[in-house]
């Protein structure tokens, strides 16, 4: 019973649990009636929800991705900031962070499939390093912008975020440690397998 009521125990089931809830399935399923897990890509993040209800309805398509977006986004932080507000420790607060993603790339409510875990990514990584998120950020929309394609300005910004923090924090405080944010980008990474053999055979799809 100690281990239920452990607190970090807590938060670590609460940012996977979390984390798996498939908002982008549930909108499209909700308000466009179609199930994106059997069209397009098959993934359950904002670009498949773009990619397949823009062909019943562009409008309401563009809607349901920028809410999955921050929906998504927001799942790693509420937990985060729970954990913040009870004082948990930075360790504790990284090992949510990295659950939280895990939880969206391996969802328990979809026999352990789910997304690429960027919008989840961005959320937790935005919330422990602002400003590190912000330079990933934009480059992450530049490359979108140049090259219109989702897969690879996600993997773009991913790198440029892992540079900036050891840039700007050399010595990460309170762990002293770079290993959650490789762990969150291998997991990225490994969800993106696909798109990147797509991408060396030149079939990956651009964004319109």
């Amino acid at each position: 019973m100690d281990f239920l009521t452990n607190p970090n125990i807590i938060f670590y089931l609460a940012a996977f649990l979390i984390g798996g809830i498939p908002f982008g399935l549930i909108l499209a399923k909700a308000f466009a009636g179609v199930d994106i897990k059997q069209s397009g890509s098959q993934s359950i993040g904002a670009t498949n929800v773009l990619r397949v209800v823009k062909e019943r309805n562009p409008e309401l398509a563009k809607k349901l991705a920028i809410a999955t977006v921050v929906l998504d986004a927001l799942k790693g932080v509420v937990v985060l900031l729970a954990a913040k507000l009870a004082g948990m420790p930075e360790a504790t607060l990284w090992a949510v962070a990295v659950l939280a993603v895990a939880g969206h790339c391996f969802s328990p409510y979809l026999m352990f499939e789910g997304g690429k875990g960027v919008a989840t990514g961005v959320g937790v990584l935005a919330f422990m390093m602002p400003a590190v998120a912000a330079i990933a950020i934009v480059a992450w929309f530049l490359l979108g912008k140049t090259l219109r394609i989702s897969s690879l300005a996600s993997l773009g910004a991913l790198i440029v975020f892992i540079v900036a923090s050891y840039i700007l924090y050399p010595d990460v405080p309170g762990i002293h440690s770079h290993a959650p944010i490789w762990i969150i980008a291998i997991i990225v990474v490994y969800k993106h397998i696909p798109n990147i053999l797509r991408l060396f055979s030149g079939q990956e799809s651009r964004v319109a």
